[in-house]
């Protein structure tokens, strides 16, 4: 009898254990892995100016994406390789970001790129990619890679072939932008690199300057976005770094034109941005803090004086003028879009970093079952 009751417990446990493992997985969040291995020798600023600028826009994009009708988490990660200033034992190349939630930082690391003359090993960094982020094994999941340069994809001691094989053999796609003439990427084995791992050859002008359309909805896009700032709360060691980070990045991006504060603005009104490592709205939302378990010292000021229950009314107060302000910015942006898609018309602009990558991520994502609303 009492064997029999040991292994109705076992049983009864072995069932609650399964049906947990069960529901977390149907509520994991589908994701999109994307590491960015940018040039970054003598010639190649014109291609950080598009890659810091655009950051948002291809951001965006993914926020329409959509697997089993739910939102992916997305997860990139920045690479600079062809910089003399980086030394030879390195490959004159350097994880910049590894794969990573946290898209100021991102934007932060971009907009700190210089130029300097080197070498172009595209070999070699493709496979430090491979080999030292943390790709997940799991087959739904969305796995990129884009190299952009200018150079012979040949260079280096590492053969682009065995590394673009062993990309794909992971289930990780390996997309190849020449930034020149499309027959001389052709030439100089930017074609055989991505036709290796399933990947899309491409080539733009790195050079070209991006026609920005303005439309009437954007200064109050713009202001809504600085707003936001004001409803996010840092917490822990972090929390005020990481705010003034935010700031900083909005910043960045007034510096360079309205556009891209809008695109900005954008991202941070969309599933995309979540910042539960340093912002109590998004972690408690997210189930990452209690926040009546939080320590004293581990407050923000603004929370110290308050009891556990004001605590919680003052984080469900900044969450609903979120929301409230999410919900506008994305009015808008439906208005703006429509404005500007008939401007568009009259522009050719699709010879840029954005344009090439958007493309690529479409076509591929559709085979992990994602779908894009229009």
């Amino acid at each position: 009898m009492k064997n029999l009751k040991i292994l109705s417990i076992m049983i009864f446990t072995l069932f609650i254990i399964t049906n947990v493992s069960m529901a977390k997985k149907h509520n994991e969040k589908p994701l999109i892995q994307m590491a960015i291995l940018l040039d970054t020798s003598g010639s190649m600023q014109g291609l950080i100016e598009q890659a810091k600028t655009q950051l948002w826009k291809i951001v965006n994009e993914m926020a329409l994406a959509k697997q089993k009708n739910r939102s992916p988490k997305l997860e990139v990660a920045i690479y600079e390789y062809g910089k003399s200033s980086i030394p030879a034992s390195e490959g004159y190349m350097r994880m910049i970001v590894p794969l990573s939630e946290d898209l100021d930082q991102i934007s932060d690391e971009l907009f700190k790129l210089r130029t300097n003359g080197g070498s172009e090993y595209c070999g070699e960094v493709i496979r430090k990619s491979v080999a030292n982020l943390k790709w997940n094994r799991k087959n739904n999941v969305l796995k990129v890679i884009f190299i952009a340069g200018n150079e012979p994809f040949t260079q280096g001691r590492i053969d682009y072939r065995i590394s673009c094989k062993n990309a794909i053999s992971k289930g990780i796609i390996v997309n190849t932008i020449f930034c020149g003439n499309y027959r001389t990427g052709i030439r100089t084995n930017w074609k055989d690199g991505a036709d290796l791992a399933d990947g899309k050859y491409m080539n733009i002008d790195h050079n070209q300057r991006i026609v920005h359309i303005k439309a009437p909805q954007d200064k109050e896009i713009v202001k809504l976005g600085m707003e936001l700032n004001k409803t996010y709360i840092g917490y822990g060691k972090a929390g005020e770094i990481k705010k003034e980070r935010q700031k900083r990045q909005d910043k960045n991006a007034m510096t360079v034109n309205e556009e891209v504060m809008v695109q900005r603005a954008v991202t941070k009104s969309s599933k995309q941005y979540s910042n539960t490592g340093w912002d109590l709205v998004d972690a408690v939302k997210e189930g990452k803090i209690k926040v009546e378990d939080m320590k004293h010292e581990e407050l923000p000021p603004e929370m110290k004086k308050l009891n556990k229950k004001e605590r919680k009314e003052y984080i469900d107060k900044k969450g609903k003028e979120r929301e409230k302000t999410q919900k506008r910015i994305n009015k808008l942006k439906k208005d703006r879009d429509k404005y500007i898609s008939e401007k568009r018309k009259e522009i050719a602009n699709d010879n840029t970093l954005d344009a090439a990558m958007i493309k690529a991520i479409r076509e591929q994502a559709k085979k992990k079952n994602f779908k894009f609303k229009k």
